[in-house]
């Protein structure tokens, strides 16, 4: 911001404050109608005056929500390997790719969430192109109720033993997610539907989406996908894990696999 600028924004500031004590000793904590007017009137004027305040504002916004969300980041990656166990050896959780491979992957994810979607071919191709690679499929349920019904009719599938076929056709469903169209994509895929039903309120599975909630809470995650990679043998606070937020091209998540393997 320039100096002036700087010296136009605090006289504003200063019209701002005396504005809004500017009143009796009775009446000292009140801001009348008329006085949150003259108020509103001096910043309207100030910002259509200066309107690269907004501009220097914003940016500045902008670099402090940058900075904030690296923080987290950093924090996550390195509180990673105290959750190892929770991410890598979890009972219950849906498992792809080769059970047996060295290197896993666990992803959080939501159907509803588009990046999640946009990463469904790109772990189709990571999965053909590296059969010694395990997938653990964490629900993360985040985009309001339709995304819970996903959650939990896709871990009600995995008890028939048909949950990698489901979750993919949830991810790659060209509509969208409605209890009628999950079902119906259930029945497409060879999935018994009343049973289905009756296991998606089932205790065991409504508290597996609980813990998945919960450990991403300790795990600070703000968004979906969110990507954990570490040997598939890996035990507490042993590491490396590394973690990646967001969603990645093939090269990008097969990189990340190679450091790993190494």
């Amino acid at each position: 911001m320039t100096r002036f600028a700087k010296s136009t924004l605090a006289t504003a500031l200063i019209a701002f404050t005396a504005s809004s004590y500017a009143v009796d000793n009775t009446t000292a904590s009140t801001v009348t109608p008329q006085q949150r007017a003259q108020i509103e009137g001096v910043v309207h004027q100030y910002l259509v005056q200066h309107p690269e305040v907004l501009i220097e504002a914003m940016q500045s916004l902008q670099r402090k929500q940058y900075e904030d969300a690296q923080k987290v980041i950093k924090q996550t990656q390195q509180d990673a390997p105290k959750f190892a166990n929770a991410l890598f050896h979890q009972n219950n959780d849906p498992i792809g790719g080769n059970p047996n491979g060295t290197v896993t992957i666990v992803e959080f994810f939501d159907y509803q969430c588009p990046h999640c979607i946009d990463m469904a071919p790109v772990m189709d191709s990571i999965l053909k192109a590296n059969p010694n690679l395990r997938i653990i499929y964490k629900e993360f349920p985040i985009r309001g109720p339709m995304s819970d019904i996903a959650a939990r009719a896709a871990l009600a599938a995995n008890l028939q033993g048909k949950y990698i076929a489901f979750n993919h056709a949830l991810l790659t469903a060209d509509q969208p997610l409605t209890p009628d169209a999950i079902f119906q994509i259930a029945q497409t895929n060879g999935i018994n539907v009343d049973k289905l039903k009756k296991d998606m309120n089932d205790p065991s599975i409504v508290n597996q989406i609980k813990a998945n909630l919960k450990l991403a809470q300790d795990l600070k995650l703000f968004g979906t996908p969110a990507f954990f990679i570490a040997k598939s043998n890996v035990a507490l606070n042993q590491g490396p894990v590394t973690y990646v937020p967001g969603a990645m091209d093939q090269k990008q998540l097969q990189g990340e696999i190679d450091k790993i393997a190494k």
